[in-house]
């Protein structure tokens, strides 16, 4: 992690376009290079951030992913930004647009489905837990493939996820009403399919049942 004093920061963000804040500031920038920084706070005095930032681990699993073959940011620095309190990651966004962005859009909305059923069976499979996943953080890149993005919140395996972490990712994934009424909505089995024609781990019939 490489430290960042409060002029070149003032320098690296100057012209930069806010593309996320809350009441304590600025959360995502794109900078006029095209280039993203993610800004993170320590919200708790006591937190595994303190050993452990989310900007390092934001760096961390891009790596894991890109080991893995599934496409994510390309990170070039991690910062940390004493005089704002403030730890950040500086990166190449990965390209195209989110699968919520594209509801109702797609040339086959069940083909995009499947897809993305097999992308999460993928990510299973090779023992990746995304515990943010949703429809506003996958990405269909301009190649056609699908990615992750905001990937600080995720573990990774060593062996193919088991039933009940597959399950608790799924109940992450179907939160969002408009999220789960494009999976799932009026009985279209598309997702599901090709979630359990892709995972070869788990009893399908038992997945299937329980998704449903």
């Amino acid at each position: 992690m490489q430290a960042l004093d409060h002029a070149r920061y003032l320098v690296l963000v100057q012209g930069a376009e806010v593309l996320e804040a809350d009441g304590t500031g600025d959360k995502v920038l794109r900078l006029t290079d095209g280039s993203m920084l993610k800004l993170f706070r320590r919200k708790r005095l006591i937190s595994s951030a303190a050993w452990y930032p989310y900007a390092r681990r934001f760096a961390d699993n891009c790596v894991t992913l890109a080991k893995r073959a599934i496409p994510c940011p390309n990170v070039r620095t991690v910062y940390r930004i004493a005089e704002i309190a403030r730890d950040a990651v500086h990166y190449d966004p990965l390209a195209g647009q989110t699968l919520r962005q594209l509801l109702g859009n797609a040339a086959s909305d069940d083909e995009l489905r499947g897809q993305l059923g097999r992308f999460i069976a993928d990510l299973h499979e090779k023992g990746i837990y995304f515990r943010s996943a949703h429809l506003g953080n996958v990405i269909l890149t301009p190649e056609g493939k699908l990615g992750l993005i905001d990937i600080a919140d995720m573990k990774t395996y060593r062996s193919p996820l088991r039933k009940n972490l597959r399950l608790r990712n799924f109940k992450h994934m179907l939160r969002y009403t408009q999220d789960r009424q494009w999976l799932l909505g009026e009985g279209n089995q598309a997702f599901l399919e090709g979630y359990l024609n892709a995972q070869t781990t788990c009893d399908a019939t038992e997945l299937a049942q329980a998704v449903r």
